[in-house]
């Protein structure tokens, strides 16, 4: 058995087969599987998203992270050779100058004073004005559109932000598994859809708040009806969150910073649930760390606009949140750590075993998991 005083990296690998890492999301937002975790007692039941109501009463609150993905990856040629370069807008670093921070693939091809360009809009051009990591470049777009119009056309050269490990073009026999679930709906239009929760709002995010993407409109209405209460802060979710930890003590790993924006009203909300002794449950990691980043040594939190670079593995005592409603992750990802230190290592590691044999789908495409006391 491993102390929780001294956690390493690999203590959280664990074999999972390709095939239940999701190519695709379930037909419904709301027909995904629901595993639920009994922390106290470490019983598991195997539901569906259509009863995660049953779980709460009235007055018990969600918070949600209302965070908007835009269309991050874009694909170039590079002047002169014409060689294809994939483009990651990370962020938009000065509206009038139109500076980004972007990350570029193969990165040994482009460098400084580079230019690309783009197919279905020849009237934007990217320049590379720096080199700030080993893939990262700052980009100056030039072009005649106006400032206004400009971030709208560049982002309708762009796709979903997907995450490595959902491959395009799928293999013959994903492809046939998608068209038996969407039919004739275009794979680009179902991520447009589908990679982005039903209450996005704030655009900014370069890949999903995934747990958030399981609830539709309708389970929402059912929540309201039941008497459960939801609440919204902003997270801008990072591809910082998809990068792999190199170090096998986690004392020494560094986070990507991640800005994060809650407002009073969030922060009222939960300490009023707190007070009255109701279920605060954070939805996605994102948002327990942006929670945990604030919380006051009073167990109260408090409105917040800045970054975080919090990174949360245990033991760890949490105090914001007492559910959490998460994804299923994959090894040796932070996201895996954080839900370990909130539902323990034993019981987490244990529930992962469980879910692979039972052929749960792992990542944001994939099932979902409850955490209750």
């Amino acid at each position: 058995m491993y102390k929780n005083n001294d956690m390493r990296l690999s203590q959280f690998r664990f074999k999972l087969p390709e095939e239940q890492i999701a190519q695709f999301p379930a037909s419904y937002r709301d027909e995904a599987r629901l595993m639920v975790l009994h922390r106290k007692s470490g019983e598991i039941e195997h539901v569906t998203m259509t009863d995660l109501v049953n779980y709460f009463n009235e007055g018990d609150l969600f918070v949600f992270n209302d965070s908007k993905v835009f269309p991050a990856r874009l694909w170039g040629h590079k002047e002169k050779t014409n060689a294809l370069i994939e483009v990651f807008l990370l962020r938009e670093l000065n509206h009038r100058t139109r500076y980004w921070d972007v990350l570029v693939d193969p990165a040994r091809k482009i460098r400084i004073g580079n230019k690309l360009t783009f197919d279905d809009d020849p009237a934007i051009v990217a320049e590379v004005i720096d080199n700030t990591t080993s893939r990262g470049r700052t980009f100056r777009f030039l072009t005649d559109y106006d400032n206004e119009e400009f971030v709208p056309r560049l982002y309708a050269l762009g796709s979903a932000p997907l995450p490595s490990y959902i491959h395009r073009p799928m293999s013959p026999e994903t492809l046939e598994k998608y068209q038996e679930i969407f039919r004739d709906q275009p794979v680009d239009e179902m991520d447009a859809e589908r990679y982005q929760t039903v209450f996005a709002d704030k655009i900014g995010a370069v890949a999903a708040p995934a747990s958030g993407l399981h609830f539709s409109k309708q389970l929402l209405k059912r929540m309201e009806i039941h008497g459960i209460e939801s609440t919204f802060m902003t997270s801008h979710v990072s591809l910082g969150i998809f990068k792999d930890i190199d170090v096998e003590d986690l004392t020494k790993n560094k986070m990507e910073s991640e800005q994060i924006i809650l407002p009073a009203s969030m922060a009222k909300a939960v300490n009023k649930a707190h007070e009255e002794m109701h279920r605060v449950c954070a939805v996605g990691t994102e948002v327990m760390r942006a929670m945990e980043h604030v919380v006051g040594t009073n167990g109260l939190l408090k409105e917040y606009d800045g970054w975080t670079n919090k990174f949360i593995f245990p033991p760890y005592r949490f105090t914001a949140a007492n559910n959490f409603f998460v994804n299923f992750y994959l090894p040796q990802s932070s996201q895996l750590l954080m839900v370990a230190a909130f539902a323990g290592y034993e019981e987490t590691m244990h529930a992962y075993e469980v879910a692979v044999n039972e052929g749960y789908r792992f990542g944001d495409y994939g099932d979902a998991m409850l955490i209750i006391d």
